[in-house]
């Protein structure tokens, strides 16, 4: 007789505690995912968007995904954006994420999961950026938007041993600007610089970082990305179909990130075709697809289901090792057939 598994919750103390002990381990995990995603041995449906008529700017997501390899994890994020939270100091995005068996089916996991979306998609743009970058690990950095996800991402950033010699901040929130300037001085006693326009932080940017709550494309001046930086548009929404076409553009999945009306979906609407995407971030690794030194160079992450199962089984696995993890064990206590 199978005996249905034990049920946990890792709580998000937990969570922030097995990233924060494993970093490198993290780093390996979403770049093994990726490359089990290029070689067809994961499974990375459509994500589903809950929409509101009153609330246009919120939206509630599902990702389910499945990584075969060593792994063999099922999941399913279920995130939450609901940008009027920031007015009360509320974060924008709440997640969970179940994690399942993939021998049963059944579920093995609630886990907290706002840190393991933040981290995978931080750490994704870190090594993009690592394989894209012309002189990597060192130059000027320009965060667009200084919200939770650029924070984290800037974190991984530093923590791959990236130096620079100046960062600028914008954001149409000037006070959210001051608190990320506060927070990279007293955590990680770096110093940076706020800018009033846009184009003012972009124009001697070798890294540009987008993390921006944008609905529709707005940088449109080929002007501001003509030094040709390295671009992590994670935000996806930014920038303009003619600057678009004017860049070397990387994805993490193509038929992903070619919908919901991002940047690269609405060129693909306006060209009739999708010439303009030289590759995905895979391509970059094994050097299939180099990285052009005389254009903009933009990595679009859509962010895939499979680097949430990914982290969030090792998160799993490190809170279970160290007693962490609440353990539900009659959480199924209905599961025997007869």
């Amino acid at each position: 007789m199978t005996a249905a598994p034990t049920f946990y919750v890792v709580p998000g103390a937990t969570v922030k505690s097995a990233i924060d002990q494993n970093r490198n381990r993290v780093f390996t995990a979403v770049e093994t995912a990726y490359r089990l995603h290029a070689a067809g041995d994961a499974i990375n449906p459509d994500s589903h968007f809950l929409r509101y008529p009153d609330k246009p700017s919120a939206r509630i997501i599902a990702l389910p995904a499945h990584l075969g390899g060593a792994i063999q994890r099922s999941g399913i994020k279920w995130i939450s954006s609901f940008p009027e939270n920031r007015a009360g100091n509320l974060a924008r995005a709440s997640a969970v994420l179940i994690l399942n068996d993939a021998a049963t089916g059944y579920p093995l996991a609630c886990v907290e999961a706002s840190l393991i979306s933040a981290t995978r998609t931080a750490a994704s743009a870190a090594l993009a950026a690592e394989h894209m970058s012309p002189d990597p690990f060192r130059g000027t950095l320009a965060v667009v938007g200084t919200g939770f996800i650029a924070r984290t991402t800037v974190e991984w950033l530093l923590f791959r041993n990236w130096r620079f010699g100046r960062i600028g901040l914008y954001d149409l929130d000037h006070k959210e600007a001051e608190h990320f300037r506060k927070w990279l001085d007293d955590q990680h006693g770096v110093k940076a610089e706020i800018r009033n326009r846009l184009e003012d932080v972009i124009g001697d940017a070798s890294l540009v970082l987008f993390t921006t709550t944008a609905v529709a494309p707005y940088l449109a001046d080929e002007k501001l990305l003509g030094h040709c930086p390295t671009v992590l548009h994670l935000s996806l929404r930014d920038i303009c179909i003619n600057v678009i076409l004017a860049s070397e553009n990387i994805v993490d999945d193509v038929e992903h990130c070619l919908k919901a009306s991002t940047s690269l979906h609405l060129t693909e609407m306006a060209t009739g075709n999708r010439d303009f995407v030289a590759g995905n971030l895979v391509d970059v690794l094994e050097k299939k697809v180099q990285p052009d030194r005389n254009r903009p160079r933009i990595f679009s992450p859509f962010g895939l289901g499979v680097l949430d199962v990914a982290v969030g089984d090792l998160v799993l696995k490190t809170a279970i090792a160290c007693n962490a993890a609440i353990a539900l064990p009659d959480f199924f206590s209905n599961s025997a057939r007869w």
